[in-house]
């Protein structure tokens, strides 16, 4: 991710002022334009106009420094505004505004500690799998006791897996989880599986030691990535990020707390996408019932299409326990904290209210379905009626005739 250059705040601040009372006539050299992000949420592109500085030039080694109030509340009251051309310096493309919290963001996560050095601890990242629709956690803990870690709550659709040792800090105080040789490995009984600080080439490995113990495999596995930043001189508990969070530490109730929260989500994703399959089906019904005006679905077809739809809200629900709060969040208010963002960041939420119409969908067109095969069967039955009364009468009319002569 490439840092975002600033310079000088004090300087920046004092241009500021003066640009807004008299913007002089820039020059192509004193343009410095900010690279913008390469996250997936990008961030938007802004620059300012800085009058040559005697002890300023730009450098790719530029730290930046910590926004100050003054050029926050510019940019929250202004609309920024981007160079066209070194060409041409009279003329500026406005783009649309950015927020604060955006560039607070941005700069707090350029890998710099307060003081301005780059912080040597690496990000450690985060692996989010879906593989299988269930995991027989007994097992799993019985085969690898020595690497599992009691749990410290009352949840048990999950187990913790430490592997390998922390590293200590510098100062003797404490161990670290980045940068060491240590991963962990969440496993949730309905198939997630959450590792932390597990190297790319160690990854098949981990999986194997879940897929023994795994039922119902998956024929795509689902895979999301996330990353977790400690950092000790944090001035809070927890910060947030493009695609990434930051703490003070990292321990095993945040590992919990963290995990839970992945887990669902790439759960939710599968899920999500079995009922959009569903959907996709009753389209293309719908629409062929559009151009014949009948249908040719078989009543077990359809009631397979019910137990699917029926089982996927249950699973959703109940295995996933995606209204269930965890534990740790209710005992501590930091992890309380952690819990809430992440819900929010991916949207736990909003695409189970999306799920829950999409379901609602899907019964919809079942009922009408069921209630047309249901008029089919009952058509069947009055005109078999009407053939045995049919065939009574004729019976009994050959009677009377036979009977006559």
């Amino acid at each position: 991710m490439e840092k975002l250059w600033r310079p000088a705040t004090r300087s920046l601040d004092t241009h500021l002022k003066s640009m807004f009372l008299s913007p002089p006539k820039p020059s192509p050299s004193a343009l410095l334009t900010p690279a913008s992000s390469s996250s997936p949420r990008t961030l938007a592109t802004f620059s300012f106009l800085v009058s040559p500085l005697p002890h300023f030039s730009p450098s790719k080694t530029l730290i930046p420094p910590k926004p100050s109030s003054f050029s926050l509340h510019f940019c929250c009251n202004f609309r920024c505004f981007s160079s066209v051309s070194p060409l041409d310096t009279n003329k500026f493309e406005w783009n649309e505004p950015i927020l604060c919290s955006e560039v607070v963001d941005a700069v707090s996560f350029s890998e710099t500690d307060e003081n301005g050095d780059v912080d040597p601890r690496p990000a450690i990242p985060v692996r989010a799998f879906f593989f299988s629709t269930s995991v027989d956690l007994k097992s799993l803990v019985e085969q690898n006791r020595s690497n599992f870690i009691p749990p410290s709550s009352r949840m048990t659709n999950y187990v913790v897996l430490k592997f390998g040792n922390l590293k200590p800090e510098l100062n003797g105080v404490g161990a670290t989880l980045s940068g060491s040789e240590c991963g962990y490995m969440v496993v949730f009984q309905y198939g997630s599986v959450v590792m932390f600080n597990v190297r790319n080439h160690e990854v098949d490995g981990y999986l194997k030691i879940v897929e023994r113990h795994a039922s119902g495999l998956l024929p795509e596995m689902r895979k999301d990535e996330y990353e977790v930043l400690e950092k000790p001189t944090l001035s809070t508990w927890m910060q947030a990020g493009l695609d990434r969070i930051m703490l003070q530490y990292l321990n095993v109730d945040g590992i919990r707390t963290i995990g839970s929260v992945l887990g669902q989500s790439i759960a939710l994703d599968y899920y999500v996408r079995q009922v959009d399959g569903m959907v996709a089906e009753f389209t293309d019904i719908n629409r062929a019932m559009e151009k014949t005006g009948t249908f040719t679905m078989e009543r077990k077809k359809l009631f397979q299409l019910v137990g699917k739809a029926n089982s996927n809200l249950a699973d959703v629900i109940l295995k996933l326990g995606l209204f269930e709060r965890s534990d740790i969040a209710w005992k501590d208010a930091k992890y309380a904290q952690i819990w809430e963002y992440l819900r929010d960041e991916f949207e736990l939420t909003q695409r189970f209210a999306s799920l829950d119409f999409k379901l609602k969908f899907v019964e919809h067109n079942i009922r009408f379905l069921q209630e047309i095969l249901q008029n089919r069967k009952s058509d069947f039955l009055e005109w078999l009626i009407i053939i045995l009364i049919g065939a009574e009468i004729l019976i009994s009319v050959y009677d009377i005739a036979h009977k006559s002569l």
